[in-house]
């Protein structure tokens, strides 16, 4: 069995999820790099998709810190030659890990494979470390183990930012990634209350399932692609339910554009999150919430 790539040559190979691309993805593609350079073969980072967690749980639904295109994206500009994804299935899942790796060939010519200590894959996990130390000695390649990236004494997880996510820390999520947190939807019509409001919103509609924030009010950046908007347009960003005119449990992400005012329907943004102004909140009339919207305004400026 083989897995379709495109024909790569020599290569030093890394793989997993890479959800974020945080400082330990980072720290391993620099590893992979280097152990490139010195075997004079291409760093390849393979991303799993969807995320194993989906296939091996069914109706399992893994949040993402980033759409599958950006983690490639954000791989190529840690270090990896090439990144490319691999359907992670029923079959790939029961797969042995030597099977696997010699899966990977005629495309791919292993000259080494990049891990951390405690990481596997392959079926029941039984591709460890040592495993492959095994499989690499009988084929002719190396096994190089990277020690994690570790923060307060535990080790940078994608799990690790979702949580900080969800707490509303940004300012832990941003060390974590080395990045600001990022979402990225596509601009689709709301009810225009916003509008109404004084002010107007872009309400966002994802393909991807994101990693949401604490639900609340935060500053951000825009950059919207082929608009003349941007790059890093100052925002406000509402991530909520708006219980002032809603019941239900519905969360949505607006974007209100400061000092912009054109026509955004159907535009891809990118938003990256910057600090939580406050919680969202019910507001027992439409005035007190305009004035709270107002000094929220006023708070995100002082601070973009």
């Amino acid at each position: 069995m083989t897995i379709d790539l495109p024909r790569i040559g020599p290569a030093v190979v890394t793989f997993g999820v890479f959800d974020g691309v945080h400082r330990g993805h980072r720290h391993l593609l620099e590893a992979t790099a280097l152990a490139a350079a010195e075997r004079g073969s291409r760093p390849v980072a393979i991303v799993f998709d969807p995320p194993p967690p989906e296939v091996i749980e069914p109706g399992t639904t893994v949040s993402r810190l980033l759409p599958v295109d950006l983690v490639l994206e954000r791989l190529r500009g840690a270090g990896a030659g090439e990144a490319l994804t691999v359907r992670f299935d029923g079959a790939l899942r029961e797969m042995a890990p030597e099977v696997f790796l010699d899966a990977l060939s005629p495309s791919i010519e292993l000259r080494a494979v990049t891990m951390t200590p405690d990481s596997a894959f392959g079926h029941r996990r039984a591709g460890t470390l040592e495993r492959v130390s095994e499989i690499g000695a009988e084929r002719g390649f190396d096994a190089i183990a990277v020690a994690p990236v570790e923060v307060s004494g535990a080790r940078i997880s994608s799990s690790q930012v979702r949580a900080a996510l969800g707490a509303g820390d940004i300012a832990t999520a941003t060390e974590l990634l080395a990045a600001r947190p990022l979402l990225r939807g596509t601009v689709v019509r709301g009810d225009g209350r916003g509008r109404g409001l004084g002010f107007p919103t872009a309400n966002l509609e994802f393909d991807y399932t994101p990693a949401l924030p604490a639900l609340g009010i935060y500053v951000g950046w825009v950059t919207v692609p082929a608009r003349a908007v941007g790059p890093h347009h100052p925002a406000l960003v509402s991530v909520g339910v708006r219980p002032t005119f809603h019941d239900d449990a519905r969360v949505l992400v607006e974007v209100y554009l400061l000092d912009y005012d054109g026509d955004l329907y159907d535009a891809s943004l990118s938003v990256e999150l910057g600090d939580r102004l406050r919680e969202e909140r019910r507001f027992a009339s439409v005035e007190e919430l305009v004035s709270q919207m107002q000094a929220d305004e006023a708070e995100a400026r002082s601070r973009l």
